[in-house]
């Protein structure tokens, strides 16, 4: 069992910054990735950013050069920095951490959310 807990989220003017967390607590040994997620009203869920035990990132398109994805192992926790943000960012942030339970058999657990919102 993994337990994920998202903080951080909140308004912001476009051009402004947030900074996610995520603290993450259970059976952590489990867990082969991290990541952010987003769902906008209307839209489905899309993958935001990912990052792997070892550190290795990757992005999507729409926040390349504006997010970043980092860890701290020593506090189990994820961080997302937003910079640059702007209303399409505007989107309820889910924290993801995908596990292998059992001979190969992946798990995804998710967080509660926490809304951000861009806007003048």
């Amino acid at each position: 069992q993994v337990q994920l807990v998202e903080s951080g989220g909140g308004l912001v003017q476009p051009g402004g910054s947030l900074r996610l967390s995520c603290a993450a607590s259970g059976t952590l040994y489990s867990i082969l990735v991290m990541g952010w997620y987003r769902q906008a009203p209307g839209k489905q869920r899309e993958l935001v950013a990912g990052i792997t035990s070892g550190g290795s990132t990757n992005y999507a398109d729409s926040v390349k050069g504006r997010f970043t994805i980092s860890r701290d192992n020593a506090k189990n926790t994820v961080y997302l920095q937003l910079n640059s943000l702007k209303p399409e960012d505007t989107a309820v942030y889910y924290c993801n951490a995908r596990t292998v339970v059992s001979l190969g058999r992946q798990y995804d657990y998710w967080g509660q959310g926490t809304q951000v919102t861009v806007s003048s």
